[in-house]
């Protein structure tokens, strides 16, 4: 990855972080959906689950022909609510599901191209506008989705930030992303393997008990010299 280059030590840091996990997982080839419909539904359905009960989830939608605009719009709640039940929360995720597809209906007549045409920060504003949709899940969406340069914040890039002194308690969400976009090259494709790493990393070894001495992370406070 020679071709990265930034200026601040802040952004070689975290180049340095981007090849010691890459080096460690290899590429994550995020997010796992077949179209951006079903990447934007599996981000509504991931909040506080994982993935594999997403997956039952989608598969669900799938095998009864209700993966599409159409077909999420017109089904009823409680129908819909069937169907996701193993996301969990299912009742909460149907709701937030279907003011998303409403959304994506009354403003844009349900056209995911025309959707894509948005620019960045208006499509930005209007997710989080969305009820139910906040900052993870719109940037997830922007991210993955619609191939933004957003880098998407979680509870484990906070966890390993924390615990490797460059970040404390009490930083928020916008804090955290700045520290990303602001010394990062403005790059889909990194903002998405270097998110993907980090939720790898912190489900493996950053975990509530760290497994410190087998993290790829051990020795990061010396990374690399040849960025």
């Amino acid at each position: 990855m020679s071709e990265l280059i930034v200026q601040s030590q802040t952004g070689r840091t975290l180049i340095g972080m981007y090849r010691l996990l890459l080096d460690h997982f290899g590429s994550q080839d995020w997010w796992p959906g077949e179209t951006r419909l079903e990447i934007m539904v599996g981000a509504v359905l991931t909040q506080n689950t994982n993935w594999a009960n997403v997956e039952k989830a989608i598969r669900n939608l799938k095998e009864h022909g209700l993966l599409s605009v159409e077909a999420l719009y017109t089904i009823s709640p409680d129908d819909l609510a069937k169907e996701i039940r193993p996301a969990g929360y299912f009742n909460v995720k149907t709701k937030r599901l279907k003011n998303l597809i409403r959304f994506l209906v009354e403003r844009y007549d349900g056209s995911l191209a025309q959707l894509a045409g948005e620019e960045t920060e208006n499509l930005r504003e209007q997710l989080l506008a969305v009820n139910g949709i906040g900052p993870e899940t719109a940037d997830s969406i922007l991210l993955y989705s619609l191939e933004r340069a957003v880098f998407v914040v979680d509870a484990y890039t906070h966890r390993i930030l924390l615990r490797h002194g460059m970040a404390d308690e009490q930083v928020d969400y916008h804090e955290l992303q700045e520290m990303f976009v602001d010394n990062l090259p403005e790059d889909a494709h990194l903002f998405n393997e270097l998110h993907a790493l980090i939720v790898r990393t912190g489900k493996e070894y950053c975990k509530r008990k760290p497994l410190c001495t087998d993290c790829p992370l051990v020795h990061w406070e010396q990374p690399p010299l040849d960025f």
